[in-house]
């Protein structure tokens, strides 16, 4: 098989094999449930596919923000990238439900459909306890929060800090998980919903279109905003919703031990923190070895980086969000597992082609025309 160039490929080959890891999970339980039972029990495969995920994007979007050096940008390049995608898959499956297909997830009805709507197109209607449109979305939720701290942290110039924060995330998950071991943002809150999910984007909007002081202000507001969802508004428990915050600052902190920002032992020492008050945050035999897996399959990919990977691997990473964003649709229409990859991948390359790559060139496009704004 022919091999992808190393620079690019090793992100790709975790993307790839994260969202099958996620789209197996889900398929495993709606097709064969009596041997995924047995598996899942051992290790959650979809928990090792989401956490590699999220250590990707630790590592990838501090390194994206900074090579940009513009706020503006960075907000434009994530919007342009998510946004057109959701909301096809949103479409669809609206469309799916209309027509006799896949029924909508229940609650969907149940909270006023413009504060549902307002949640799911700001990405946080997880922290914010709404139903999600598709239930996939919630690990959208965490990386809004991560992408405003990250924001945050750059426009006071203290994204160096990663290997710290992730250490001290890590730590105060565990007391915090004890003191606050569900969502305190109930689930019939309408008021706090549309008042922190109109915040958000505000601070936003803000961030981007602001200057000097008043900028740096909104994208440290926005910085706290997402740190508090995610104390406040984590459906399954505090401590595991701060420990995702806290890995994807892991992942962070290896991105900068390799570009020799700080030492190598305090990317090292902030892995390890995580994982020792990761590993008990839930009780469910099969979510330690699952995020022991997933750090442990970055770290291989991280330290074979130099190496050519399978081009057909990389190629599943192109397409990964795709396969995430979609497959729980086509699960519901799929009648066997063959069918389902069958449906699924050429599916996710074709809106790759059609929705993603169109958006992300536009957005490009507007990046271009507005031209960059210093971050403060």
């Amino acid at each position: 098989m022919s091999q992808a160039p190393a620079r690019l490929a090793w992100l790709d080959a975790l993307r790839g094999p994260a969202a099958l890891a996620v789209t197996l999970h889900h398929a495993g339980w709606t097709f064969v449930p009596g041997l995924w039972a047995a598996v899942d029990g051992r290790v959650d495969v979809g928990t090792c596919g989401v956490f590699v995920f999220f250590l990707v994007s630790g590592y990838i979007i501090p390194a994206s923000l900074e090579r940009r050096g513009d706020l503006s940008a960075f907000w434009t390049g994530r919007a342009f990238r998510l946004l057109p995608l959701l909301l096809a898959a949103f479409a669809l499956a609206l469309a799916l439900a209309g027509t006799g297909g896949p029924p909508l997830p229940p609650g969907l009805a149940d909270r006023p459909l413009p504060v549902v709507v307002l949640g799911n197109l700001t990405m946080l209607q997880e922290l914010l306890n709404l139903p999600a449109v598709i239930n996939v979305t919630w690990t959208l939720s965490y990386e809004m929060a991560f992408y405003l701290m990250c924001v945050a942290l750059f426009a006071v110039r203290q994204g160096h800090r990663s290997a710290g924060i992730a250490g001290g995330l890590a730590v105060a998950a565990v007391p915090l998980g004890l003191l606050l071991p569900g969502a305190t943002i109930g689930g019939g809150a309408d008021v706090a919903a549309v008042l922190l999910g109109l915040a958000v984007p505000a601070a936003v909007a803000v961030t981007v279109l602001g200057r000097g002081r008043v900028r740096t202000a909104a994208a440290v507001a926005g910085g706290v905003l997402g740190l508090a969802l995610v104390v406040l508004g984590s459906r399954g428990g505090t401590w595991q919703g701060v420990i995702i915050l806290a890995t994807m600052f892991a992942g962070t902190a290896v991105y900068r031990a390799e570009r020799g920002q700080i030492p190598p032992r305090a990317a090292v020492l902030a892995v390890a923190a995580v994982l020792a008050c990761g590993l008990p945050a839930k009780d469910d035999p099969g979510w330690a070895p699952a995020l022991a897996l997933a750090f442990g399959v970055f770290a291989a990919a991280f330290a074979l980086r130099g190496r050519a990977f399978p081009r057909r691997l990389a190629w599943l990473g192109t397409i990964s969000f795709s396969l995430y964003l979609l497959h729980p649709l086509v699960l519901h229409v799929a009648p066997n597992l063959a069918v389902f990859y069958l449906v699924l991948i050429p599916l996710s390359a074709a809106t790759y082609h059609l929705i993603e790559t169109p958006g992300r060139r536009l957005g490009r496009s507007l990046i271009r025309r507005t031209g960059p704004r210093p971050p403060g």
